[in-house]
């Protein structure tokens, strides 16, 4: 079972702060940092020092690092125009010597948009489909050749579809909760399925949906993975003391995320592998406490290894 480390910046963190996350994810051994890709935060909170964008942070964070994968869950299709996006990741992979890994969604926070002037279409899912098509076709395109799409809601002519990513192929990541449709572009798009804060029987559900649409799709290599928040203790206290910190309760925590002593969190964490799940993206909220992060590194991935 791999373990990513995922944060949400938006809640309020600096540059400097993701940094020192992404460190001390390398440090401690996890296999990547992945970072949401919002503008504005969601509940409580100030969410000082403001947002920070998330392909600028990973092409910074690309530079002070040597081997974990950087990635987002998930770029909003809404924020950049998919030859606009191409570009950046395909640079940002360049810039991390071919670690980075695109998760992208077709954006669903309203109140961000209109906060920050982005236009908030209605059809934002077959925009997203548009938007896989034209980025993975852009990267695919042989050096010297170009690359046309001609889409409902984005045309390209001429391209000389470059740069090219420092990867074969950069991994892309779609997910959800859609019962239809996810699957459905999953099969067609996807190198890894992610199903975010959902219980085990959900999530064995929607694997199920995927792997039916990527066998008809003729695909068998998807990987599967969750997305869950994470609050362990060594003891009664210490989770109460990590929970109150992210304004959660600890009945709630254990219910829906991976919560409690590190034996428990490793007991649920193998109920996700037994449905299929290879990898957990385990999200971090407060950023500043690395013992938190030591913990899980030194009890929880311990016992995976």
């Amino acid at each position: 079972m791999d373990l990513r480390i995922f944060t949400e910046p938006q809640q309020g963190a600096s540059y400097d702060t993701l940094l020192t996350v992404a460190k001390a994810t390398e440090d401690l051994g996890f296999d990547a940092f992945f970072r949401s890709d919002h503008y504005l935060r969601m509940g409580g909170g100030d969410g000082l020092p403001g947002p920070t964008d998330a392909w600028i942070t990973l092409a910074g964070i690309a530079r002070e690092t040597s081997r974990i994968r950087l990635g987002t869950l998930m770029t909003a299709a809404t924020f950049r125009l998919p030859g606009v996006l191409a570009i950046q990741v395909a640079q940002v992979d360049q810039m991390s010597g071919g670690r980075v890994e695109l998760g992208l969604g077709a954006g669903w926070f309203e109140e961000e948009h209109k906060a920050y002037g982005i236009p908030f279409p209605k059809d934002k899912f077959a925009r997203l489909e548009e938007q896989l098509a034209v980025v993975t076709g852009l990267w695919a395109t042989e050096t010297g050749k170009t690359f046309d799409f001609q889409g409902e809601h984005y045309q390209l002519t001429g391209s000389p579809a470059l740069p090219k990513p420092a990867q074969a192929k950069i991994p892309v990541l779609i997910g959800g909760h859609g019962a239809v449709r996810t699957p459905r572009l999953a099969a067609r798009y996807a190198d890894e399925f992610n199903i975010p804060f959902a219980s085990v029987e959900d999530s064995e559900r929607q694997f199920g949906r995927v792997r039916t649409a990527a066998r008809a799709a003729g695909r068998d290599a998807i990987t599967y993975s969750s997305a869950l928040v994470v609050c362990v203790g060594r003891d009664d206290q210490e989770v109460a003391r990590r929970a109150a910190a992210i304004g959660r309760e600890v009945d709630e925590l254990k219910a829906n995320g991976l919560a409690g002593s590190p034996a428990e969190v490793v007991d649920k964490i193998g109920r996700y592998a037994e449905i299929g799940a290879s990898r957990l993206y385990l999200q971090l909220l407060d950023l500043s406490d690395l013992d938190h992060l030591e913990l899980i590194s030194s009890q929880v991935q311990a016992q995976l290894a």
